[in-house]
């Protein structure tokens, strides 16, 4: 027969993902919002950091790297127009080929040192070579450290990769979108679904080469995608 104290943490454990949600889209980032919309000299630095892949360094064809047509820079225009005012930094901490732990191992020394208010993650699309369980460890300790730093976290489930089905839900590539998913409303954080976007877009008849640059890079436009998924969590649009 189990202890009270056991049943009781069953029950919490049960408890936990069933009630876990994702950040409010509408009021999550409402402190950043405030800051962004000050006036010299009230105003201060916000720092929109962009961690994670090949993706977001800004690879189109590999070696060829279009940092302006990638989605931070792509963010930076469009956060900037709405907030002509604001004093913004991106920054992209990001490197090409590389997967959620090695992202997790240099995470102190070269992400929340830049003292992000908006930390972007991005690392899905090259987990799938170390699998669910250890990805799903490197991207705990990220969000966790960053919670901790009080920094606003936000989620991206992967781009796709030509090779694989987007419309496969049994994929490596599915199976870790829907890992990000569950991470983001795990630690109600922001989430940014890249995959599922896509995924509509082949559902609705689309080609998704159109808006690939290669097998596993998006183009402008796949990079527009995405971008669009990101902006309205810092605006009010």
């Amino acid at each position: 027969m189990m202890r009270k104290w056991e049943w009781l943490f069953v029950g919490c454990f049960f408890w936990f993902p069933l009630h876990a949600q994702l950040a409010d889209r509408e009021t999550y980032l409402n402190d950043i919002k405030a800051e962004l919309i000050k006036q010299w000299p009230a105003n201060r630095t916000v720092n929109l950091v962009f961690h994670g892949h090949s993706v977001p360094s800004g690879y189109f064809k590999t070696p060829d790297v279009r940092t302006l047509q990638a989605y931070p820079h792509q963010v930076l225009s469009a956060v900037k127009e709405a907030y002509p005012y604001a004093v913004v930094n991106v920054i992209v901490t990001a490197t090409g080929g590389e997967n959620a732990e090695q992202g997790a191992a240099r995470f102190g020394e070269e992400v929340l040192t830049h003292r992000p208010d908006v930390l972007f993650i991005d690392y899905a699309l090259n987990d799938r070579g170390t699998g669910l369980e250890r990805a799903r460890s490197a991207w705990e300790k990220m969000i966790e450290a960053a919670m901790k730093a009080q920094v606003k976290v936000i989620l991206l489930t992967p781009t796709p990769d030509l090779a694989t089905d987007v419309l496969d839900e049994q994929s490596p590539l599915a199976q870790h979108a829907r890992q990000v998913r569950a991470l983001a409303a795990r630690y109600h954080v922001g989430l940014v679904d890249s995959y599922a976007a896509f995924r509509d877009k082949k559902r609705s008849g689309e080609e998704i080469n159109l808006y690939m640059s290669q097998g596993n890079h998006p183009n402008e436009k796949g990079h527009c995608m995405v971008r669009d998924l990101i902006i309205p969590w810092l605006t009010d649009e």
